[in-house]
Protein backbone atom coordinates (compact mmCIF):
# COMPACT_ATOMS: atom_id res chain seq x y z
CA UNK A 1 0.00 0.00 0.00
CA UNK A 2 1.19 3.49 -0.85
CA UNK A 3 0.34 6.85 0.69
CA UNK A 4 -0.20 9.73 -1.72
CA UNK A 5 -0.74 13.40 -1.03
CA UNK A 6 -0.46 16.83 -2.54
CA UNK A 7 -1.05 20.46 -1.91
CA UNK A 8 -3.03 22.62 -4.33
CA UNK A 9 -0.07 22.96 -6.69
CA UNK A 10 0.30 19.22 -7.10
CA UNK A 11 -3.39 18.27 -6.99
CA UNK A 12 -3.85 17.66 -10.72
CA UNK A 13 -0.67 15.58 -10.93
CA UNK A 14 -1.72 13.52 -7.90
CA UNK A 15 -5.07 12.76 -9.49
CA UNK A 16 -3.38 11.50 -12.66
CA UNK A 17 -0.98 9.34 -10.68
CA UNK A 18 -3.93 7.84 -8.82
CA UNK A 19 -5.45 6.81 -12.17
CA UNK A 20 -2.21 5.01 -13.04
CA UNK A 21 -2.12 3.26 -9.65
CA UNK A 22 -5.72 2.13 -10.10
CA UNK A 23 -4.98 0.80 -13.60
CA UNK A 24 -2.11 -1.25 -12.14
CA UNK A 25 -4.17 -2.43 -9.15
CA UNK A 26 -1.81 -0.72 -6.72
CA UNK A 27 -3.56 0.11 -3.47
CA UNK A 28 -3.10 3.56 -1.98
CA UNK A 29 -4.37 5.92 0.67
CA UNK A 30 -5.03 9.47 -0.53
CA UNK A 31 -4.43 11.88 2.36
CA UNK A 32 -5.52 14.94 0.36
CA UNK A 33 -5.79 17.67 -0.67
CA UNK A 34 -9.07 17.34 -2.50
CA UNK A 35 -9.01 20.44 -4.72
CA UNK A 36 -6.88 23.19 -6.20
CA UNK A 37 -7.92 25.54 -3.41
CA UNK A 38 -4.86 26.99 -1.67
CA UNK A 39 -3.55 24.92 1.22
CA UNK A 40 -0.25 24.26 3.00
CA UNK A 41 2.06 21.47 1.87
CA UNK A 42 3.39 20.52 5.35
CA UNK A 43 -0.06 19.13 6.23
CA UNK A 44 0.00 16.51 3.48
CA UNK A 45 3.72 15.74 3.58
CA UNK A 46 3.35 15.02 7.31
CA UNK A 47 0.40 12.70 6.77
CA UNK A 48 2.22 10.67 4.11
CA UNK A 49 5.48 10.55 6.10
CA UNK A 50 3.66 9.39 9.22
CA UNK A 51 1.90 6.56 7.36
CA UNK A 52 5.24 5.36 5.98
CA UNK A 53 7.03 5.86 9.30
CA UNK A 54 4.37 3.82 11.12
CA UNK A 55 4.66 1.12 8.42
CA UNK A 56 0.99 1.46 7.50
CA UNK A 57 2.21 2.13 3.95
CA UNK A 58 5.28 0.76 2.17
CA UNK A 59 6.06 4.05 0.47
CA UNK A 60 4.77 7.49 -0.30
CA UNK A 61 4.25 9.83 -3.23
CA UNK A 62 3.99 13.58 -2.71
CA UNK A 63 3.16 16.23 -5.31
CA UNK A 64 3.49 19.99 -5.12
CA UNK A 65 4.77 22.68 -7.46
CA UNK A 66 8.51 22.04 -7.04
CA UNK A 67 8.68 18.92 -4.88
CA UNK A 68 11.24 20.54 -2.61
CA UNK A 69 9.05 21.67 0.27
CA UNK A 70 7.42 18.27 0.52
CA UNK A 71 10.85 16.62 0.61
CA UNK A 72 12.02 18.86 3.44
CA UNK A 73 8.95 18.08 5.55
CA UNK A 74 9.00 14.32 4.92
CA UNK A 75 12.67 14.12 5.87
CA UNK A 76 11.86 15.55 9.30
CA UNK A 77 10.38 12.13 10.16
CA UNK A 78 12.73 9.48 11.49
CA UNK A 79 13.11 6.61 9.04
CA UNK A 80 11.89 8.58 6.05
CA UNK A 81 14.21 8.88 3.09
CA UNK A 82 12.49 11.31 0.74
CA UNK A 83 13.83 12.71 -2.49
CA UNK A 84 12.62 15.10 -5.14
CA UNK A 85 12.74 13.08 -8.35
CA UNK A 86 12.97 14.71 -11.77
CA UNK A 87 13.23 11.78 -14.18
CA UNK A 88 12.86 8.01 -14.43
CA UNK A 89 16.59 7.28 -14.17
CA UNK A 90 16.79 9.24 -10.93
CA UNK A 91 13.76 7.30 -9.67
CA UNK A 92 15.44 3.98 -10.36
CA UNK A 93 18.68 4.88 -8.60
CA UNK A 94 16.87 6.61 -5.73
CA UNK A 95 15.45 3.20 -4.84
CA UNK A 96 18.45 1.06 -5.83
CA UNK A 97 21.14 3.11 -4.10
CA UNK A 98 19.34 5.04 -1.34
CA UNK A 99 16.18 3.00 -0.73
CA UNK A 100 14.11 6.17 -1.02
CA UNK A 101 10.73 5.41 0.56
CA UNK A 102 8.98 8.68 -0.32
CA UNK A 103 9.26 10.37 -3.70
CA UNK A 104 8.22 13.92 -4.32
CA UNK A 105 7.30 15.29 -7.70
CA UNK A 106 7.17 18.89 -8.85
CA UNK A 107 4.11 19.50 -11.00
CA UNK A 108 5.76 22.57 -12.51
CA UNK A 109 8.72 20.50 -13.71
CA UNK A 110 7.43 17.08 -14.75
CA UNK A 111 4.63 16.22 -17.13
CA UNK A 112 1.99 13.65 -16.26
CA UNK A 113 3.69 11.14 -18.55
CA UNK A 114 7.08 11.79 -16.94
CA UNK A 115 5.54 11.44 -13.47
CA UNK A 116 4.01 8.08 -14.40
CA UNK A 117 7.40 6.89 -15.70
CA UNK A 118 9.03 8.06 -12.48
CA UNK A 119 6.50 6.23 -10.32
CA UNK A 120 6.74 3.08 -12.45
CA UNK A 121 10.56 3.00 -12.26
CA UNK A 122 10.61 3.72 -8.54
CA UNK A 123 8.09 0.98 -7.80
CA UNK A 124 9.79 -1.60 -10.00
CA UNK A 125 13.33 -1.02 -8.68
CA UNK A 126 14.90 -2.96 -5.84
CA UNK A 127 17.33 -1.75 -3.20
CA UNK A 128 20.83 -3.15 -3.85
CA UNK A 129 21.85 -3.69 -0.23
CA UNK A 130 25.54 -4.41 0.43
CA UNK A 131 27.65 -1.27 0.73
CA UNK A 132 24.48 0.78 0.19
CA UNK A 133 22.97 -0.81 3.31
CA UNK A 134 26.09 0.20 5.22
CA UNK A 135 25.41 3.81 4.22
CA UNK A 136 21.80 3.56 5.36
CA UNK A 137 23.08 2.22 8.68
CA UNK A 138 25.21 5.37 8.96
CA UNK A 139 22.13 7.45 8.20
CA UNK A 140 20.24 5.65 10.96
CA UNK A 141 23.03 6.49 13.42
CA UNK A 142 22.78 10.15 12.42
CA UNK A 143 19.01 10.04 12.92
CA UNK A 144 19.40 8.45 16.34
CA UNK A 145 21.84 11.16 17.41
CA UNK A 146 19.90 14.10 16.02
CA UNK A 147 16.20 13.18 15.96
CA UNK A 148 15.14 12.77 19.55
Amino acid sequence: MLAIGSDHGGFKLKEEIKKYLEEKDIKYIDVGTDSEERTDYPIYASKVAKLVQDKKCEGGILCCRSGNGMTVVANKYKGIRAGTIWNETAAKFAKMDDDINVITLGGDYVTVNEAICIVRNWLSSEFKGGRYKERLDMLEEIENENMK
